[in-house]
């Protein structure tokens, strides 16, 4: 497997990622070019996630946001910065990308045996009482992991019914049998993790993952003005897996590319493993009820979710064109900032089409 070979190229902390000529990673340096140029041009009008979904309820933005950036990213292969557009160092908001740091963080737990089991209630790890009674009582951190949970209740001031069914008060299902994109979920999703932590999450994806992987610390990660909880007497903010009602993670760009490429090896940094093989296979395997989707991670079986794109990719995602897409066939990870979000696929398909 690509992971166990000794010969790869893991960039150096900070600053010091080594770039190639096109040519000298694999790409025609004109057709390359041409795909930046595109990508450049499919800027996002999108100022901020709440503009998509005025019409739903409990819709007030708690978290903070920011003023959107530029169109800006990287085209990572075989480890290289092969090209490099934009102002890469921004900090940014990601929007749902962040919900595929938070799939880490619960793989952090797991691999520490924190999580026993996937496919055991929550409410047996837990005691809280969102996980309790005869629907939310049988949520598996499964459930949660793949947005199958169909939890509901009302958690930091929002309803589920803030993104349930767009905003209609629709029959619930039993949960892990219905799949729903659903952020109040997700951050309940932030607060279990809180609870089993007992520390910021933010502390706990830098110690163990982004200051390992070389990450630069210059990124936040917010939750909501509601959302501070008293944990062993301490104060701590319960983090957002997105932007919708503000918050969530913020970075630049490059510390997106180096979390693609951790899982592109498999959870492997430079002969240290991060997250474990099994965490990177199980959050990019297909669920049962929804397999475009895995662990908060996209996927593409059979070409089903990007149809020009290689079955055996994934990506995080996020509103505005966010996109850390990776590719293992290729040995390529893609970052995308801010592109018109219908011409992802487009801007992908032209980064693989430039390779020789």
């Amino acid at each position: 497997m690509t992971a166990t070979r000794t010969d790869l190229y893991y960039p150096a902390a900070g600053d010091g990622w080594e770039q190639r000529e096109p040519a000298e990673a694999g790409f025609d340096s004109v057709k390359l070019a041409e795909a930046v140029a595109f990508i450049e041009a499919q800027g996002h009008a999108l100022e901020h996630e709440q503009r998509v979904s005025l019409d739903l309820p409990d819709n007030e933005t708690l978290g903070p946001i920011k003023p959107k950036g530029g169109v800006n990213g990287l085209v990572i292969r075989n480890g290289y910065i092969a090209a490099e557009f934009g102002d890469t160092p921004s900090i940014e908001m990601t929007y749902s990308v962040a919900k595929s740091y938070l799939s880490t963080v619960a793989g952090l737990a797991f691999d520490r045996g924190m999580i026993p089991d996937l496919d055991q209630r929550v409410g047996q790890t837990l005691d809280a009482p969102e996980f309790q009674g005869e629907h939310n009582g049988k949520i598996t951190w499964r459930h949660l992991l793949q947005q199958t949970s169909e939890w509901t209740g009302t958690l930091w001031g929002m309803r589920d019914l803030a993104d349930r069914r767009k905003g209609v008060d629709r029959e619930l299902h039993e949960p892990g049998t219905f799949y729903e994109y659903n952020d109040v979920r997700v951050n309940l999703l932030g607060y279990a993790l809180l609870l089993l932590w007992r520390r910021p999450l933010r502390d706990v994806l830098h110690e163990y993952v982004m200051e390992p992987i070389g990450g630069d610390d210059n990124w936040e990660w917010h939750g909501y003005r509601t959302s501070w909880m008293d944990i062993d007497g301490k104060q701590i903010q319960s983090v957002s897996g997105g932007t919708h009602f503000g918050g969530g993670v913020w970075t630049g760009s490059r510390n997106h590319a180096r979390l693609g490429l951790l899982f592109l090896r498999e959870g492997i940094w430079d002969g240290q493993q991060i997250v474990s093989e099994r965490w990177v296979r199980e959050a990019t395997a297909p669920s049962e009820v929804e397999p475009v989707y895995g662990f908060m991670w996209w996927l593409n079986p059979e070409s089903a979710h990007f149809p020009r794109l290689s079955p055996r990719s994934y990506s995080a995602q996020g509103a505005g064109g966010h996109v850390i897409w990776v590719s293992p066939e290729h040995d390529l990870v893609v970052v995308l900032r801010w592109v018109k979000s219908d011409a992802r696929e487009e801007c992908l398909v032209r980064v693989v089409d430039a390779l020789t």
